[in-house]
């Protein structure tokens, strides 16, 4: 039987702050209140966790990095997907430090691994950044047990890259098949909204391939969408900063 089981983070870790004052330049995170983690936690099942648009180095991110450690307490999940707009902002070996390394330093010396695909705020150049293990490719897959991941980057949507996606799909075998990327396919919010042209392009193929979840960010905020075609979409881009009232 097929199991997966996996944390939407910045579900999870964002929800105080709708009753809380925003966070300002310069300001310290402050500690949020306990939430109980009720997540199923079936042996052998394959454990991860999801953020997007985490790239601030702001309190915020720090507060969520903070939660996914004392999570990992409840729910041991071994890497973690990102979906975009990973680093806001310059690209300099210090950005990498202070958006990345430092709020996760915790989870990257436990061992915990970071899958990242790239969103329209990020440059290219972080493909080849090794903790995003992404290989020097804008676009690739791996698999953990009974699940095939496929990271996209729906900024630039080549043909190489849609013609790439149908062969991969096909030859998946294992079970599960979970896209992420970072321009969401279906969206109520009103910052941006879904790709229309994004979803024209690729959802034919998620659908012949039988994609079963899709994860994207883009709006910061979070959504669980009623299964379109079959297939479960969540946005997610809610992990450095919280867009309140936008849906």
């Amino acid at each position: 039987m097929r199991s997966f089981k996996v944390a939407l983070v910045g579900l999870i870790i964002l929800a105080p702050q709708l009753c809380s004052p925003p966070f300002r330049a310069g300001e310290q995170a402050v500690d949020a209140a306990p939430v109980e983690l009720r997540l199923p936690g079936k042996k052998d099942s394959v454990k991860f966790a999801v953020i997007g648009d985490s790239g601030t180095g702001r309190p915020p991110q720090f507060e969520i990095a903070a939660r996914m450690v004392s999570f990992r307490q409840q729910f041991p999940f071994t890497f973690v997907l990102m979906l975009g707009d990973n680093i806001y902002g310059g690209h300099s070996p210090e950005d990498f430090r202070r958006k990345f390394e430092e709020p996760y330093q915790s989870l990257l010396a436990g061992g915990v691994k970071f899958y990242a695909s790239l969103g329209n705020h990020d440059d290219p150049i972080e493909s080849f950044y090794k903790p995003f293990h992404m290989d020097g490719k804008r676009y690739y897959s791996f698999h953990y047990g009974n699940v095939d991941f496929f990271a996209l980057d729906s900024t630039y949507m080549s043909p190489e890259q849609v013609a790439w996606l149908r062969q991969e799909l096909s030859h998946a075998q294992r079970g599960w098949k979970i896209c992420y990327f970072h321009h969401p396919l279906y969206s109520d919010a009103k910052f941006h909204g879904a790709d229309i042209d994004l979803r024209n392009r690729i959802e034919p193929i998620l659908r012949d391939q039988k994609v079963d979840v899709v994860l994207s960010g883009h709006e910061h905020v979070y959504e669980r969408l009623a299964p379109q075609h079959g297939i479960h979409y969540f946005v997610l881009g809610d992990s450095g900063e919280l867009r309140p009232h936008d849906l």
